[in-house]
């Protein structure tokens, strides 16, 4: 996200253009009177568009205050939601009829997106994951600041939990079937104009490698289990909502 942040600083110096030609003009008029009220004049000026800037490039940054925590009903998200954090947590309903509309309303709040998995149901659940997520970053990398990207593989509590490395493969396959199909159909979706048709690299099997944004994956089980020392075996989830904060 810092990097996001320097690039918009560094867009913003092109803004002064907007101002050109009244300052131009205030400095002509401003010639034939006193030159140190015209230095001063100018400082005050650049002054008040630099706060003016950070005003707003402060605002858009603190509107994306959000972190969406999204997956299918019983993949435990709404037991990660309940352990708080200094960021909006918001619990996205899992439900097929219900998630893609919530989505839509809360993505452009989002500092980042937590991505939860059932690890112990993955086996069956996971053409059902593969289409949401996709759905997910699609949305994501048509966002104008993309969100940081966490796909939090919960559960791992129970002893046929899948690892968050087994999870990573099937779901870069079932993406790249995805992709072929969905590329090769008509658009239904309403989206901008601006969001990629598909993910990852024309002619290469897909990988989040691939993705503009970083695509993070760790275990954890907000029930706790595998000998966590906390609570609940969330701590790595913890540390990475405050490495975004």
């Amino acid at each position: 996200m810092a990097a996001a942040g320097s690039r918009r600083v560094a867009d913003g110096g092109g803004s002064g253009g907007t101002f050109q030609p009244y300052l131009d003009s205030l400095r002509h008029e401003l010639q034939h009177r006193d030159p140190t009220l015209l230095s001063v004049v100018v400082a005050l000026l650049a002054v008040l568009l630099t706060l003016v800037f950070w005003k707003f490039v402060r605002s858009r940054r603190s509107s994306q205050r959000a972190v969406l925590l999204v997956g299918l009903c019983d993949s435990g998200k709404t037991l990660l939601f309940v352990r708080g954090n200094s960021l909006t947590l918001i619990d996205l309903p899992g439900h097929e009829s219900l998630r893609l509309q919530f989505l839509e309303r809360f993505k452009t709040s989002a500092r980042a997106v937590v991505f939860v998995v059932d690890s112990a149901a993955f086996q069956r659940e996971v053409k059902d994951v593969a289409e949401f997520l996709y759905q997910v970053l699609i949305d994501s990398m048509g966002l104008k600041n993309t969100p940081a990207f966490l796909i939090a593989c919960n559960k791992q509590d129970i002893a046929m939990a899948k690892s968050a490395k087994l999870i990573q493969q099937q779901l870069e396959k079932e993406l790249n079937t995805l992709r072929v199909t969905r590329s090769a159909a008509p658009s239904t979706l309403e989206s901008s104009s601006t969001v990629p048709a598909q993910l990852g690299k024309k002619g290469k099997e897909f990988e989040f490698s691939q993705l503009p944004l970083k695509v993070e994956f760790l275990e954890c089980s907000a029930k706790g289990g595998r000998g966590d020392t906390g609570p609940a075996g969330i701590q790595d989830v913890e540390k990475w909502l405050a490495k975004i904060a």
